[in-house]
């Protein structure tokens, strides 16, 4: 069980490190109407924020237990 918990963990962070890389190329930056009804919106850097803060994070604590678990 715990196993699985871990590779549902695993697989969620990396879906969110993938959207956090693919959201600028998403939206158009130069155009405030294709992300001001976003979360985050209106502005570009409150919808950056939303959408890839939690990719950032996720890429951070993925980094943290690989190096962690190859130390072991």
């Amino acid at each position: 069980m715990k196993k699985i918990l871990i590779y549902v963990l695993v697989g969620f962070g990396i879906y969110l490190v993938m959207r956090a890389a693919v959201e600028p190329f998403v939206i158009d930056v130069g155009d405030p109407e294709t992300y001001a009804h976003d979360w985050g919106g209106p502005s570009l850097a409150g919808v950056l924020a939303v959408h890839m803060g939690p990719g950032v994070v996720a890429a951070v604590l993925l980094t943290w237990a690989v190096v962690r678990w190859r130390r072991q």
